[in-house]
């Protein structure tokens, strides 16, 4: 299926090249809906110029027909209604072309196969990652298809050995009761005359040793056939052990983890389709081995030889019986995570599926699933199957809902769509952990029946590790508990144990996926910008990433201790850089517009060997959540001397009052971004159209911005008033050392230049007080801005 997925994303001439393998001979549609198990079979195993392996040819177009057929036959619905028919048509066209000659129908699929491979292959280059990955993918497929056919044509001939030694059994039965009778002739012939006894004994007698000679070797032979058949049992079940691990712990574990991952912001997880069917197959498989061995336990009984098959056959009911349980509760998984920080007393929602529902029947009595919300401690006790009480860590609103099947996707799962945690209960904290760092997660259990009550089964599934919050300010460092868990949880860790420490270039991944996926860019974080983030990470001032290779971070220097002269951690920092990115400057990321990861110093050095008036955007130090502006200027106080000046970071506040671009086209002296494109060229796509005339006598003010000592005359086209704020700049001083940010001294006077009250500039100076009262004092005062 690997090589049709990819098939599918080809384009132009390659496309058509692909579309034109397809027509009467073999139409698309069949290798669309089969294009999983045209993939698993092994069509370069047939030898087209041998006409002795036609055999296997027939085998593989009887397959084919098959296949076409029961997926005809479970298609419902309108759409589903045509499918059928066109699928049924399309079976019986193949078999009417290929019956005669199905060594033509290998021959052409091997064509089509190999011509599609080719056309994958130069189309993604085989040398890339990508490449390479998909035809690692398609290699594993048809492995485990191929497992798939060894273990139906193993399934096969148990069967057919089966049918076998009941045939045979069933003789021997009659054979015993002719035994029975000759033996009751011979005791009649007590009662009869001498003479007629002496005639009729010989032969009675004969008989009954031929007979009981034939019993005797059959009873051997019956026991042979017991013996083999169950010696193919182990096999078929060794096999089946084998493909069970490959799909369950290999495939199913890979599968989690990449949901895992997804949830970091990690590529999707994929769907689970491909892993049904595998695990239906996997089901159909047990059982018909499991009913064998039923049958022949049934056999045992009703014709006992000793022998070692009593012990035998016990061996393999049992194994085949912990195989199915094994599966059965791999198989009930949570398709939609719950969201990991969970927020009390609001709505959330989770689908737990069982992957071999509708191929078991479960449906039929659809089973009820009840989510728990359970400790670290209570996980950790529950998968040691000590007693925990049936304890939760809190109470859940809407916990129970009925398992429903979706016939038309032959799906079983349950939709928790209005769930609300109403309380929590938290455990004793250790050391310095925050309420923050406290891992919960939502246990999911059920229990039904199969094959009538003959296997019950009590099921369970925990969530992803959650972390409960009651108010919107701790969702900052519940996300970092949980980014740090979905990056660096090892497989079949001890819930909810993670590494106190990881290796810098293992975060850097973490926090690269999690900042394109919150930024939702493809524009991740460059080796530079890494560079940057480690020097803030590691107080350094190498610019040679080697230099952190092998250096690592714990969780403390992540999120729990407060960067060098800063009250914020340095997950605090990324995150504010994050939100403020994702909600006003995704656009000017993506245009490459934002430097960001730049500090003063490094600011000042790219600018000074530029044009006076060249700019650059970068991430403020020392405010969470900033951006500033730096730019090159000639000293206002010293004629012939050029600094570069920094403007007060802009938060989310203020860009909900005037956009970045905005703000930007506002100032005059901001000519270049740097290194030298025009201003224009870069924001003028973002600026917000001029304002309309005035209407019915009244004018609509505008508000710009403005930066003081940089200020110029700037008419406005408009002709409408317009109302400036004024930002403040501060210089950095070839000194290096930091600067404070400092707002010009105000106009001295309210008062024109008649001594009249002057109403506009009062106005002025009221919004300018207003704008002050709405920054933090700390931050405007008593900190320094970077």
């Amino acid at each position: 299926m690997a090589v049709w997925i990819q098939a599918q994303q080809l384009q132009g001439d390659a496309l058509h090249q692909m579309q034109s393998l397809y027509g009467q001979h073999f139409p698309i549609e069949v290798r669309h809906y089969l294009s999983q198990w045209i993939e698993g079979q092994l069509w370069d195993a047939v030898d087209l110029e041998n006409p002795q392996e036609e055999f296997k040819a027939k085998r593989l177009l009887d397959g084919l027909i098959q296949e076409l057929q029961n997926k005809a036959e479970h298609q419902v619905g309108e759409d589903g209604f045509l499918l059928k028919i066109k699928l049924g048509h399309y079976a019986n066209q193949l078999k009417s072309t290929y019956d005669r000659c199905p060594l033509e129908l290998v021959r052409c699929i091997k064509h089509i196969l190999y011509t599609e491979q080719r056309l994958v292959r130069e189309a993604t280059n085989s040398t890339s990652p990508l490449g390479t990955m998909m035809d690692s993918m398609s290699q594993k497929y048809q492995q485990i298809n191929q497992a798939f056919e060894e273990l139906r044509m193993f399934t096969q001939d148990t069967e057919n050995d089966l049918r076998k030694l009941q045939h045979n059994q069933e003789y021997f039965i009659i054979q015993y009761q002719e035994s029975l009778r000759i033996q009751a002739q011979l005791s009649s012939l007590a009662t009869l005359p001498p003479a007629d006894r002496q005639l009729r004994e010989p032969s009675l007698l004969s008989k009954r040793a031929t007979v009981e000679a034939w019993l005797t070797r059959e009873a051997n032979t019956l026991q042979k056939y017991r013996l083999d058949l169950a010696e193919k049992h182990q096999k078929t079940l060794q096999l089946l052990r084998k493909q069970q691990t490959v799909i369950l712990d290999d495939e199913l574990i890979q599968w989690k983890r990449r949901q895992q991952l997804a949830g970091n912001g990690g590529p999707p997880e994929g769907g689970l389709d491909i892993l049904q069917s595998w695990c239906e197959k996997l089901a159909e498989t047990i059982w018909q081995n499991r009913q064998q061995i039923r049958r022949a336990e049934h056999l045992r009984q009703q014709l006992p030889i000793p022998g070692p098959i009593e012990d035998l056959l016990n061996e393999l009911n049992s194994t085949i019986t912990d195989i199915i349980s094994a599966l059965v509760t791999s198989t009930f998984i949570i398709e939609k995570q719950p969201p990991q920080v969970l927020k009390t007393q609001t709505k959330f929602a989770a689908t737990v599926r069982l992957l071999v529902g509708g191929k078991l029947n479960v449906h039929m009595n659809p089973p009820q699933v009840k989510a728990t919300i359970i400790s670290e401690q209570q996980a950790k006790a529950l998968l040691k199957n000590e007693n925990t009480r049936n304890e939760s860590s809190g109470d859940i609103l809407n916990n129970n809902c009925v398992m429903e099947y979706h016939q038309t996707t032959s799906t079983l799962s349950a939709h928790f769509r209005n769930m609300s945690l109403k309380r929590i209960k938290r455990s004793d904290r250790r050391g310095a952990e925050s309420v923050t760092e406290e891992k919960f997660t939502i246990l999911f259990e059920s229990q039904f029946s199969i094959g009538g009550n003959e296997l019950v089964f009590q099921v369970k599934t925990l969530s992803l590790p959650v972390v409960v919050i009651v108010h919107g300010s701790q969702d900052n460092n519940a996300t970092a508990t949980v980014l740090w868990d979905n990056a660096f949880a090892e497989p079949g860790r001890v819930p909810f144990l993670v590494p106190d420490k990881v290796l810098w270039p293992q975060l850097c991944e973490a926090i690269n996926i999690k900042y394109k996926s919150e930024v939702q860019s493809n524009r991740g974080l460059s080796e530079e910008n890494l560079v940057f983030l480690a020097q803030k990470a590691f107080s350094s001032s190498s610019n040679n990433p080697e230099d952190y290779r092998n250096m690592t971070m714990t969780w403390s220097q992540f999120n729990r201790e407060s960067l060098p002269g800063r009250n914020f951690t340095f997950w605090q920092w990324f995150d504010g850089v994050m939100e403020l990115t994702k909600k006003h400057l995704k656009q000017h990321w993506n245009d490459g517009a934002i430097l960001g990861f730049v500090n003063m110093q490094q600011a000042q050095d790219m600018l000074m060997s530029k044009p006076n008036g060249t700019f650059l955007l970068r991430f403020s130090d020392s405010e969470i959540g900033g951006i500033t502006i730096a730019w090159v200027a000639e000293n206002p106080n010293k004629a012939g001397e050029r600094m570069v000046w920094n403007l007060m970071p802009y938060t989310t506040k203020d860009f909900t009052i005037r956009s970045l671009a905005d703000r930007i086209s506002d100032l005059n002296h901001l000519l270049f971004l740097y290194p030298d494109r025009s201003k224009d060229e870069v924001f003028s796509k973002y600026y917000t159209p001029p304002l309309s005339k005035a209407v019915d006598g009244y004018v609509k003010p505008q508000i710009k911005q403005v930066v003081p000592d940089f200020a110029t005359a700037n008419p406005d086209p408009t002709g409408l008033n317009q109302t400036y704020m004024d930002h403040g700049a501060s210089p950095a001083p070839v000194s290096h050392q930091h600067a404070y940010g400092i707002y010009p001294p105000m106009s001295d006077t309210v008062l024109d230049p008649d001594g009249d009250f002057d109403l506009d500039d009062t106005m002025d100076v009221a919004r300018h007080v207003e704008e002050l009262l709405r920054r933090p004092v700390d931050s405007q005062w008593g900190g320094q801005q970077s």
